[in-house]
C-alpha cells in the first residue's frame, strides 16, 4: 500500500488517498467521462482523505442523479466524486494525481452506456 496525493488545477482542491501500488482503473464510455477522460480509480471512504477545498467545491448531477459529480469552482476540474456504480467509495481521477505517483495502473472498459449491465458485471 502507499500514499498518492493529487487534486485540481488551481490547486484549491488537495486530497490524499492509500491505495495498492498495482491498480486497476475503470475506462468508462459514459456521456461525462468519455468527453473529460476521467479514470476511475477506486478508493474505499477510509482510505481517501480530502485535505483542502472543500468550500470550493461544487456539485453536477445529471440522470438517475445519484452520483454527486464534484468539480472546483475555480478551475472546474473533477478530480474525484462519488459515483452512482461504487455508494461506498469515491472516484478519484487517475489524470489528477500528482506526478511520480509511481502506481502502475492498468485500465479495465467499463460500459457505462449499458450501465446496469456494466455495474451488475463489476
Amino acid at each position: 500500500m502507499k500514499d498518492i496525493a493529487g487534486g485540481c488545477h488551481c490547486g484549491a482542491v488537495r486530497f490524499t488517498a492509500t491505495v495498492p501500488d498495482a491498480v486497476e482503473v475503470l475506462d468508462c464510455n459514459c456521456s461525462i467521462c468519455a468527453k473529460t477522460g476521467f479514470l476511475h480509480l477506486i478508493v474505499p471512504h477510509a482510505d481517501f482523505r480530502l485535505i483542502a477545498g472543500g468550500e470550493a467545491l461544487r456539485t453536477y448531477r445529471f440522470g438517475t442523479g445519484a452520483a454527486a459529480h464534484l468539480f472546483c469552482g475555480t478551475c472546474g476540474i473533477k478530480s474525484f466524486y462519488q459515483p452512482r456504480s461504487h455508494p461506498e467509495a469515491w472516484s478519484v481521477n487517475l489524470r489528477a494525481l500528482d506526478e511520480g505517483h509511481g502506481l502502475a495502473a492498468t485500465a479495465v472498459p467499463f460500459d457505462g452506456r449499458g450501465w446496469d449491465a456494466a455495474r451488475a458485471a463489476l
